[in-house]
């Protein structure tokens, strides 16, 4: 089939909906949204066509989709038929992803996990590590031959500090950010040094017991929204890579178009 020249990539997550735009191979632009569930198609359309025509008006020649949030995505897919004229390809049982799910239920992994671990693998090789900073934060192993051998989800950082000023009637909401020294002076201090350092001692300490399941691994890398807080401070993790996802979605894109899965209507 012809070569494809542009491409809309969608990562449908519980905080946020991030959308790019590659143009042959390169990603030339994105754009993050906050994930609304009663958004209309009509509402994610005209936001997303005028991020689009921002760095193209030629016509979108394909679009692929990955959706941890399952009501959003019959409103994503008339969207992008509505405002894009194409039916999207969903990142979903029966598509060729290129990652062999080595779990005791396959279907329970959520469609980021697995675009993430062909990234991973595609880009970086494996055995590797991908941690992924969001709503949760999920650590994913992929083996030596690209295979996804199952991983942890914990809470995300920024639930585990809501639940904490939540309950915690007298203490403060604050910005988490790092504090410049671990032992605290007042009491907006020692809650950034707990949430900063104490998430950080989280991380590792998973890591390090990850690692030591695994043995030698090509890489640790990071990606997702609050992963540039995180990943300098932390022992184990090598790299940041803020598009992995999107990354991801390209990839399986590619893998399927001899089956003309995503098409103009």
């Amino acid at each position: 089939m012809d070569a494809v020249s542009n491409v809309l990539v969608v990562d449908v997550g519980n905080t946020n909906v991030v959308i790019g735009i590659y143009r042959a191979e390169v990603l030339v632009a994105s754009w993050r949204l906050a994930t609304a569930r009663d958004r209309t198609d009509d509402e994610y359309g005209i936001l997303a066509r005028q991020f689009v025509n921002k760095v193209t008006t030629d016509p979108i020649d394909g679009a692929i989709v990955a959706s941890v949030v399952p009501p959003l995505n019959s409103t994503v897919a008339r969207m992008i038929e509505g405002y894009f004229g194409i039916h999207a390809l969903f990142v979903e049982p029966g598509i060729k992803t290129g990652v062999a799910l080595k779990v005791e239920n396959p279907l329970e992994v959520g469609a980021d996990r697995i675009v993430n671990a062909a990234a991973a693998f595609e880009i970086y090789g494996g055995p590797s590590i991908i941690v992924d900073f969001g709503t949760a934060t999920t650590f994913d192993v992929i083996g030596e031959k690209g295979e996804f051998l199952g991983g942890v989800i914990a809470p995300g950082l920024t639930i585990s500090s809501e639940a904490l000023f939540a309950r915690a009637a007298r203490l403060p909401r604050i910005d988490i950010k790092r504090p410049a020294h671990v032992i605290g002076t007042n009491t907006v201090t020692n809650l950034q040094s707990g949430i900063y350092f104490g998430y950080l001692g989280l991380v590792d300490g998973i890591l390090a017991r990850m690692k030591q399941e695994l043995g030698p691994q090509k890489i640790v890398m990071a990606t997702g929204g609050l992963a540039p807080l995180l990943a300098d401070d932390s022992e184990h993790i090598e790299g940041y890579d803020a598009d992995l996802t999107l990354k991801g979605l390209k990839i399986i894109y590619d893998r399927n178009q001899v089956s003309g899965r995503s098409r103009r209507r």
